[in-house]
């Protein structure tokens, strides 16, 4: 059926902030799904308070709403904008909530919106899990035998016929909040409390656990005329008691048969058949008992969820953009496949390579946090890795976490303790992955491991086979290792250094060299969708150790733009879009533009923005030879965050041209004493500091430059770190631990200024001119991360000369730090002085936040200013802002009930929203004013 042209305009819903359980692969979605409908000559409206996407950017739609995510805000865009249509499936739980209540209030009725995508009514049998559970009874799908509670009493009777363990999952939650597993009679209460509580409806399912049986996922599409596909089958490395957002996934499924994978097949078509008669796609999640294949369904949901990100990255299926097309009417044999351009969409992709998903963490960011995982999703992102084999695919995912691995063990970093050991394996945390290759390095036997962990043997006995190798190779020297032998750790995914490692006294440039002289070296799949049954036209890649390789390097002017790798705190989407910003101005300026990155969730990967996606983890060996192949002229890293930075070293000493402010120049702004020295030099305040290298002598400085003190690392992002210390004893517990977190590393001592203002500048420089990007003032006190803290664009209260200093200052750090580019300043002032705490030459969080402000194109300027194709004299640049924008930061502390909600300089929020204000006597802004702040005697 070809596209319904009574849909003119359609809406769609974004998902908000980043919060844990619900990242930016709502913003690619919602980025696919704006461009896919704008292909079609749809008028495009979103409505997102997130303003660090590229979903709520201009170049994704025809109009941006950046408004608070209510239903009365979204009847105001309904009335101005004459909406046709609505698509809720792309802005995750918090898009079908607000689809759901404004159909409850009538408002699609009112306007004669129509609904697309999705069934209001499929959102409810799906959400409503007494409602599930009879659907798939009737339907005849096998389901855990479950009762549904809407009080306490009904929920201890619940439990008293069951039988324990049990599992309490709250209705209309995402990423599993407010569930957990009740293991014995005695923990039943207060998981039922926090499960009621957790709901909007005061609604729990109590249902037999089935711990240990195995868990897959399946993404299906559907058209109009009841054609489904399978896009995917994913396979959970961690048994059924893990929530899948924190298990480790591999596609396609590894461990499933034939006639099992047919069965589940069969029920998730009937399943989305039976929710609703509405065109688009689901995610099913089924599990089956190991002993016997028996298959239960967990749960499916009518939208895009974090898998459909995946399985569109594993696959190269781009769902999001073919569930759009489909929800405007068209059948799936009627619309292109994206990557060959010669076939329909409407087959299923085959894989000849594996895929592994490993998620991250940031415990490290919440002291004394629950660090066991269970049905509540705790990580902040995750990783992507592709390789010929799972455990090539596993290693280079390990290589992707920025957690300071090599790869799965195999470099000094392993536990010796079996005590820990064992109790990691029975209690799973972040490490769990690279405890069971520590257990099989000291001998536990690979059935005991399963028997603790309940993962599948096939997966154990993969990694087992390392733990061979590696013994087999330290019979050997650098210099008489056998070329095949050689090359087979390659294809296991082994990195260089890991193999310097376990050979010893050993470089990872020398092993670099040595395979390389035997002609070992990394060669190119393209990612084709069909098993290069057809040929593919889209040029996405990625790396494994064969004869062909099929990613030629062309002759034209390269640009590689380095990604910032998984989502965590302190280093978030906004990264992922300046990356993509970056791309679109090296495109627009004649370069061929080249992205390496890893993080499945983002707009950066998708195969459409550059033109050649590498999709390999951002680690050195990986972009070295990379950048050997491409030959680029030179590699962007200001717009990657932390993780693109490091490598500005190792491109430096590589004689690499980086593309924007030189190494040396961000080198001085990282290093405290040089860039202090540089201070200095300029007559701007900043305050006394001093460097120490143990905890002797961070007490030494501390009483020179005088209690308060901020205590923290060289070289990180977030506040990774960073504390306040009023004493020695405390100083010296602060720097023994920080050094033992970051061995290495130099701690930097500053004087605290206590109940200071904090304040920010951006800015771009070409080096000879200096625009002001924006002036913005912090809600909070100094001594809470800026991260972490409201700040209000323009200033509302600072003084014109305080201004006027923040202004001056930057341009002489711009100037004296020979920026070429983005230029973050945070400053302190005390007593109308202005104090200069830090200076970032780079992508910051707060310049998307700005951008969208003044309605401003700003990372696409700084990217041309970097690129050297213009100077900041070619651009008008006119602001848009009336009144002023403030930046909210949100935080997943439900997550975490057991840890302390204190703001400190380390960064704890997990993403933002952006509010206008018309002016300071906004109730909202008084509130806010009077609730955060320490300075009412203004």
């Amino acid at each position: 059926m070809p596209k319904d042209t009574s849909i003119r305009s359609v809406l769609i819903i974004g998902s908000g902030p980043i919060i844990i359980g619900q990242a930016c692969e709502f913003d690619y979605a919602g980025s696919q799904a704006a461009l896919s409908l704008k292909e079609e000559g749809i008028e495009v409206s979103i409505i997102n308070s997130n303003p660090a996407t590229i979903m709520t950017d201009k170049v994704i739609a025809d109009h941006v709403y950046l408004r608070p995510l209510t239903v009365d805000a979204i009847e105001e865009i309904l009335i101005e904008r004459k909406i046709d249509a609505v698509l809720p499936t792309m802005g995750g739980q918090t898009a079908l909530n607000l689809c759901k209540e404004a159909e409850e209030r009538g408002v699609w009725e009112k306007h004669g919106v129509r609904v697309i995508g999705v069934d209001v009514a499929a959102i409810e049998k799906t959400e409503n899990r007494e409602a599930f559970k009879q659907l798939m009874i009737d339907i005849g799908v096998g389901v855990a035998t479950s009762r549904i509670a809407n009080s306490f009493l009904e929920g201890k009777e619940a439990a008293q016929e069951i039988g324990y363990p049990l599992v309490i999952r709250p209705s209309y939650t995402l990423g599993g909040s407010g569930g957990g597993f009740v293991h014995k009679k005695e923990e039943f209460d207060l998981a039922l409390k926090r499960g009621l509580e957790a709901s909007p409806t005061h609604e729990v399912l109590v249902e037999q656990a089935v711990l240990g049986w195995k868990e897959y996922e399946l993404e299906l599409l559907r058209d109009s005329a009841d054609n489904v596909i399978i896009i995917c089958s994913i396979e959970n490395f961690d048994p059924m008691g893990i929530h899948t957002g924190d298990s480790i996934t591999v596609a396609p499924a590894m461990t499933l048969s034939d006639r099992c994978y047919q069965d589940m097949r069969n029920q998730a078509i009937k399943m989305m058949r039976a929710i609703g008669n509405f065109a688009g796609g689901c995610n099913v999640q089924f599990s089956v008992n190991p002993a016997n294949d028996e298959i239960i369904a967990i749960e499916i949901n009518p939208r895009v969820s974090r898998s459909s990100a995946l399985a569109s990255k594993a696959t190269g299926y781009p769902i999001a953009k073919i569930a759009s097309k489909l929800a405007i009417g068209y059948n799936l044999d009627e619309i292109e496949n994206q990557i060959t351009k010669t076939t329909s969409a409407y087959f299923e992709p085959s894989l000849d390579y594996v895929i592994v998903k490993i998620p991250r963490w940031n415990f490290d960011k919440f002291k004394g946090a629950n660090m066991e995982l269970g049905l509540q999703m705790k990580s902040v992102g995750e990783v992507m890795a592709i390789g010929r084999t799972f455990i090539e695919a596993l290693q280079k995912a390990c290589q992707s976490l920025e957690i300071g691995r090599a790869g799965l063990g195999a470099d000094g970093k392993n536990v010796r303790s079996i005590d820990e050991i064992m109790y990691g394996l029975e209690h799973p945390s972040w490490n769990r992955l690279f405890l069971i290759k520590d257990a099989m390095a000291m001998g536990v036997p690979l059935e005991s491991i399963r028997k603790v962990t309940r993962i599948d043997k096939w997966f154990l006995s993969q990694i087992q086979e390392l733990v061979q190798l590696e013994t087999e190779l330290k019979r050997y020297t650098l210099n008489n290792v056998p070329k095949d032998f050689l090359f087979t750790l390659k294809q296991k995914g082994y990195s260089d250094i890991q193999i310097a490692h376990l050979l010893g006294n050993v470089t990872e440039d020398e092993v670099y060299d040595r395979r390389r002289s035997l002609g070992i070296k990394r060669v190119y799949k393209m990612v084709d969708t069909c098993a290069a049954e057809f040929a593919a036209q889209t040029p996405y890649y990625y790396s494994t150790f064969e004869e062909e390789n099929e990613s030629i390097a062309s002759d034209k002017k390269k640009v590689i733009v380095l990604g910032s790798g998984p989502n965590r705190i302190g280093q978030g989407i906004e990264f992922d879009y300046s990356c993509v910003h970056g791309l679109l101005a090296a495109k627009e300026s004649g370069f061929e533009a080249i992205m390496i990155n890893c993080n499945p969730e983002t707009v950066s990967t998708d195969f459409n923005m550059a033109d050649k996606l590498y999709f390999e983890p951002v680690f050195w060996e990986h972009v070295r030879e990379i950048i050997d192949l491409e030959k680029p002229e030179g590699v962007i890293v200001q717009l990657g965050g932390q993780t693109a930075l490091k490598m500005a070293e190792k491109l430096h000493e590589n004689g690499i041209k980086i593309i924007g402010t030189s190494f040396n120049d961000m080198d001085v702004a990282e290093d405290r004493g040089r860039f202090s020295d540089l201070l200095k030099e300029l007559d701007i305040p900043y305050p006394r500091y001093g460097v120490a290298e143990n905890a002797e002598e961070a007490i030494v400085v501390a009483n020179q430059v005088g209690y308060p003190v901020l205590v923290r690392p060289s070289y990180v992002l977030g506040g990774q770190g960073m504390s306040i210390v009023i004493n020695d004893e405390d100083l010296e517990k602060a720097v023994v631990k920080l050094l033992g977190d970051l061995p290495g590393n130099r701690v930097l001592i500053d004087h605290f200024l206590d109940r200071a203002e904090e304040t920010e500048s951006d800015s771009i420089c070409d080096g000879e001119d200096v625009h002001i990007i924006g002036l913005m003032e912090h809600i909070e006190p100094a001594g809470i991360h800026s991260g972490d803290s409201f700040a209000v664009l323009p200033p509302f209260s600072l003084s014109e000369k305080v201004m006027n200093d923040m202004e001056t200052y930057s341009k002489k750090i711009a100037r004296a730090l020979n920026v070429r580019g983005l230029l973050n300043i945070q400053f302190a002032v005390k007593d109308g002085k202005v104090y200069v705490i830090e200076a970032n030459p780079r992508a910051s969080r707060t310049v998307p936040f700005i951008a969208k402000a003044y309605d401003v194109p700003y990372i696409n300027i700084a990217a041309k200013v970097m690129l050297g194709v213009n100077k900041l004299k070619d651009f008008t640049i006119e602001r848009k802002l009336v009144g002023y924008a403030i930046k909210e930061p949100v935080f997943s502390y439900e997550k975490f009930p057991e840890v302390t909600k204190e703001l400190g300089p380390e960064m704890k929020s997990t993403g933002e929203s952006i509010r206008f204000i018309k002016d300071l006597e906004d109730p909202y802004f008084r509130k806010l004013y009077k609730d955060k702040s320490m300075y009412l005697s203004k």
